[in-house]
């Protein structure tokens, strides 16, 4: 098979790795810029996208914009940055004007928004005008959904995504990269409250996603983590199916945490023999570990 180096749409490093505390779930700390690109090596991955965490519900010590900059010009071939603006920004109205924030980071290079991690619900006033600013500087929004006002973290919305859909519909020109359990749950018509926070198994019928996907252009899926590669893996054939209708807005990611993470390796493993055995074209295959990166994102880089 052709060599194909893949774009990572989803990643997180610090530059303090002696100083960050140590997660209070995982009990590590998050991985340092040469500890990532390590990661890199082993799965072929020529750049990734570093992501602030600017909201204290998603980390105890937040991830600054300054510091992605920073990691990105340390290693312009192997990263590029979204910057992180958190909705509450600006006296937390729901008419600040965040683009103050947003072209400023935006003239620095950032090519996006996120992870939006902030725990508020999904359609609320803040977060609509987030994204109306984002929309008017064609900037794209990484989004981590929450099924719940605390206990966790990311914008909140209900199960089949209304919300979602409200602010999809509002701001047709703002590209929405979905991600998080309670996305990925709606890639079956079993979606459940008491099974979206997690990761749901068995065979898949057609859910909810599908149908925001065909309705709203501007919808893509972000593969990351444990909740993009188990709605694909749960039910292979489906999501071969899945890949073929939808190759055009589903991006590859690991969102790599801390140095005993090994989703990455297994969900590169399920990609490359989904490829090997023709249930992913070459065609499809380019398109989501690299060429729909380049595209979005509008990078000086060559298409697989």
């Amino acid at each position: 098979m052709k060599r194909i180096q893949k774009i990572d749409i989803h990643a997180h490093a610090t530059c303090f790795p002696d100083y960050f505390p140590k997660h209070f779930w995982s009990k590590h700390r998050m991985v340092s810029a040469e500890e990532l690109i390590g990661f890199y090596d082993r799965l072929d991955i020529e750049m990734g996208v570093l992501l602030p965490i600017s909201a204290a519900e998603g980390q105890c010590s937040v991830i600054s914009s300054e510091s992605c900059k920073y990691l990105s010009d340390l290693h312009p071939d192997r990263f590029l940055w979204f910057c992180g603006v958190d909705p509450r920004a600006g006296w937390n109205t729901k008419d600040a004007d965040l683009s103050f924030f947003l072209s400023h980071y935006k003239e620095m290079g950032a090519k996006g928004l996120g992870e939006l991690t902030a725990n508020i619900p999904a359609d609320d006033p803040l977060i609509d005008n987030l994204f109306t600013h984002l929309e008017k500087l064609d900037m794209p929004v990484t989004i981590h959904i929450s099924p719940t006002f605390g206990g966790g973290y990311g914008i909140i919305d209900s199960l089949g995504l209304p919300a979602i859909e409200k602010m999809l519909e509002k701001h047709p020109s703002l590209r929405l990269l979905g991600h998080s359990q309670p996305f990925w749950a709606e890639i079956s018509a079993d979606a459940a409250e008491e099974t979206r926070g997690g990761y749901p198994k068995g065979k898949v019928k057609e859910g909810r996603l599908s149908y925001l996907l065909r309705k709203y252009p501007n919808l893509y899926c972000d593969l990351s983590a444990g909740s993009g590669m188990n709605a694909l893996r749960r039910d292979a054939e489906f999501a071969a199916e899945f890949i073929e209708e939808f190759s055009n807005r589903l991006l590859y990611g690991c969102d790599i945490c801390a140095v005993i993470n090994t989703h990455q390796f297994e969900f590169d493993a399920f990609l490359t023999d989904m490829r090997a055995k023709g249930m992913i074209s070459e065609e499809n295959y380019a398109k989501i570990v690299r060429n729909n990166a380049i595209d979005l994102l509008k990078l000086p880089l060559e298409k697989a």
